[in-house]
């Protein structure tokens, strides 16, 4: 394989189309300002180096990215990739990870507004994310011990799985599909409207008019903590373990709680069947 070791590159496409090759503690920056240093590669394998230029890592086959920092300046770092593995890394640059497909990430930090958009097969382990649109229009996320802040996450997500993990984050999970969250914590207002086929096994939710205008909601032993006006207009089985403040106008389901401050049947309820279970 060729090396490129304690290198600085600054120009435009300064490695473009490298294969079967490794860069090893190298720094893209500089007063030239070029864009796209590494791009239209196959089999490489970046440890220890930094990016401080914009669109970086674009349609890169089998990339692996360790070691490394992506600065804020290294803008939409990484589009248009297949097979990546990003390791022990930071990246600080806007628009990560867009329409990517088959990418493993763990033990990495991500500040990056609208993080990882339009993209498939993608796997999280053990990392920090910080987004305020993270995770949109993506296919087959799964993610294990992620801390996750920010808003309007995971929307229009088809196929996702959460374990252990913990996510503040307003406005998430609308228009979602087919997810499973495991023992994790959920924070945030309006979660998981318009939603369809999502359960929730050993969670912790927190935060005002959850589970709206959702169908075939299921909660599996879960609290629920500053939680009013849940469940309107949804399709909803719920086993929670602490008292709800109110629920409002869910068209159908069971709902079994240890207590329930208020139930709202108005004349907007539409039509379906309602069980309410108490513990007394």
């Amino acid at each position: 394989m060729k090396r490129y070791v304690n290198e600085k590159y600054e120009e435009e496409r300064a490695l473009y189309g490298i294969k079967d090759a490794e860069v090893i503690s190298c720094v893209f920056a500089g007063e030239v300002d070029g864009e796209s240093p590494i791009k239209e590669t196959t089999n490489v394998l970046i440890d220890d180096s930094t990016f401080d230029l914009r669109y970086p890592l674009w349609h890169a086959k089998n990339l692996t990215l360790k070691n490394s920092l992506l600065t804020i300046n290294s803008r939409a770092p990484l589009w248009y990739s297949k097979d990546v593995l990003i390791q022990s890394s930071r990246i600080e640059g806007i628009k990560f990870l867009r329409e990517c497909e088959n990418v493993d990430i763990d033990s990495s930090t991500f500040n990056s507004l609208e993080f990882c958009w339009k993209s498939k097969n993608i796997t999280v382990k053990n990392s920090t994310i910080n987004s305020v649109y993270p995770f949109f229009e993506v296919k087959n996320l799964f993610l294990d011990n992620v801390k996750l802040t920010g808003k309007y996450s995971f929307q229009y997500v088809d196929g996702l799985k959460i374990k252990n993990s913990n996510l503040d984050t307003k406005d998430a999970f609308w228009h979602t599909q087919n997810v499973v969250i495991e023992n994790s914590i959920i924070k945030g207002e309006y979660l998981a409207w318009y939603a369809k086929n999502i359960k929730f096994v050993n969670c912790k939710i927190i935060g005002t008019q959850p589970l709206c205008y959702s169908e075939n909601i299921k909660l599996i032993n879960c609290e629920m903590i500053d939680c009013d006006f849940a469940f309107e207009n949804s399709i909803i089985d719920a086993d929670i373990t602490t008292e709800i403040i109110s629920i409002k106008n869910p068209i159908s389901g069971t709902i079994k709680a240890k207590k329930i401050g208020s139930i709202i049947m108005d004349e907007f309820k539409k039509e379906g069947e309602v069980k309410i279970i108490q513990d007394k």
